[in-house]
């Protein structure tokens, strides 16, 4: 229970209608979940607007409404009327869950490919040095040795402040959280107060909802732009972009690179399928991630652990004890010296750097062979590029579904069709149950080939008409090696 007044207190600019002497039982966003005592946050929305539900809140027994304009209707209730509901919430959060980000060491990572990656890789990390730690990604939360559903790759901000608070409360005092797009340009970050931001890379994503590559670049840009003066702000120096992050950033600066000089410099010197002997300012480590594009997470890694323990001097000796992350470039043994890849890359920046990773290591007697689809509702213009990318770089391709969700599967497909170039066009096939694409890869595939699924990774359903199914690439594969073994 938290009294109102001390919400009020943390809202500055708010014009407070109704009585102010209650206490708040609880916080929530959907009208249909409130309870005797709540606050109900108001939130306009992509779809809906939270005001168009106020009334349903109130019979829901809403004592409190956070909101932009109030109502005509007249009853008990205490209106807060703010000028942006997503930003005062996150001071409204800040105080019902009792400043969680004040005690845990909070860093987030953002960018289009490797938030999962960096993420889970530093809750490994400190986790191994003897930290109880918390992590918030697309593929799980974590408290401790706790795993928790993953439902966004940031949750709603009250959902977000709240499993923050249950981290407290469990003695953790690290989190590592990936930080989307959406999370920051929909303020669910709001209120909280970062020991530092990490950022990636950014290629070509989610322009189905930010519109252009400016609002997009825009949007991850504003987490680095609410960093305090107390945190680090790290950013990849060798993409085009990086410098971008840290132009009105607070935080001290730090980069990374391969290519260029900075702060945290990481060099490949020997890879294979098994695992990268790293350079790692100066320090060499074998790891068991592979490809260049894991090289610039564990450098990035690798900088944030440096900044967070003031350089601790076995730091790369606790890096070599790294395991691979669920869905992201993991391997799966077949008969016939056969190699099944399973990674998450569903941009074409991603898929691009996985096909160029297993050419670069595979010998030149093997083929590769690539199983791929997009997604549904998702951002269209990425299918062809995806098309052209999986049939230029692949020896044969099966375009297939991934998560169709609302669209027709095939006509997915032929949307990455209308990318492959003419010359590459006869490596393609289109079998657009996923099952079935899986299998007849692995049919086609002789002694020392490499078969790459792409685009799911950790996921353990496929999304149709609305309907999650259980579906898991990965066992799908092995049980499949098992079949013609």
């Amino acid at each position: 229970m938290t009294n109102l007044r001390d919400i009020i207190a943390a809202l500055p600019d708010c014009r407070v209608t109704g009585n102010t002497d209650l206490e708040i039982a609880g916080l929530e966003l959907d009208s249909r979940k409130i309870q005797k005592g709540f606050l109900y946050a108001a939130m306009p929305g992509t779809r809906a607007d939270g005001h168009d539900f106020i009334s349903q809140a109130v019979e829901n027994g809403a004592t409190v409404v956070l909101c932009n304009h109030i109502p005509s209707v007249t009853s008990d209730v205490t209106y807060l009327q703010v000028e942006d509901v997503a930003e005062s919430l996150g001071q409204v959060c800040r105080v019902f869950f009792k400043d969680p980000s004040a005690t845990l060491t909070l860093v987030g990572t953002t960018g289009t490919n490797g938030k999962t990656t960096v993420s889970t890789l530093l809750f490994e990390l400190f986790s191994n040095m003897g930290h109880t730690c918390g992590l918030v990604s697309t593929v799980e939360y974590r408290i401790g040795s706790t795993v928790l559903p993953s439902t966004h790759t940031t949750p709603d901000i009250i959902g977000l402040y709240r499993l923050l608070r249950q981290m407290v409360e469990q003695g953790c005092s690290h989190c590592f959280m990936e930080v989307s797009s959406h999370a920051a340009h929909q303020k669910r970050i709001a209120g909280l107060s970062f020991s530092g931001g990490i950022f990636t890379n950014i290629t070509h994503d989610h322009l189905d909802y930010h519109g252009t590559f400016a609002n997009y670049i825009a949007a991850k840009k504003s987490f680095f732009d609410r960093l305090p003066s107390t945190a680090f702000a790290l950013t990849n120096k060798d993409d085009r972009n990086g410098q971008v992050m840290l132009q009105n950033t607070k935080a001290s600066r730090y980069t990374y690179a391969m290519s260029n000089a900075a702060d945290f410099s990481v060099k490949i010197l020997e890879s294979d399928f098994s695992g990268t002997l790293l350079q790692l300012n100066g320090t060499e480590a074998w790891v068991q991630l592979v490809g260049g594009f894991n090289a610039y997470n564990l450098a990035a890694v690798y900088g944030a652990a440096f900044l967070l323990t003031e350089g601790q001097e076995d730091l790369v000796v606790q890096m070599s004890k790294l395991g691979r992350v669920n869905g992201r470039f993991e391997t799966v043994k077949g008969p016939n010296r056969i190699s099944g890849i399973i990674d998450y890359a569903h941009t074409p920046d991603a898929l691009e750097n996985v096909l160029n990773t297993i050419n670069d290591i595979r010998s030149g007697n093997c083929r590769l062979i690539t199983v791929v689809g997009c997604g549904g509702n998702r951002d269209a213009a990425k299918r062809p590029e995806m098309g052209k990318i999986a049939t230029r770089l692949s020896d044969r391709v099966v375009f297939t579904s991934d998560n169709p969700r609302d669209e027709d599967p095939e006509a997915i497909i032929q949307a990455m069709e209308a990318g492959v170039e003419g010359q590459h066009y006869k490596r393609m096939l289109k079998i657009t149950d996923r099952r079935e694409a899986i299998r007849a890869a692995v049919l086609m595939a002789e002694p020392g080939d490499v078969i790459l699924i792409a685009g799911k990774g950790h996921e353990t359903y496929q999304e149709i008409r609305g309907v999650k199914h259980p579906f898991d690439d990965k066992q799908i594969l092995r049980e499949t090696f098992e079949q013609i073994n």
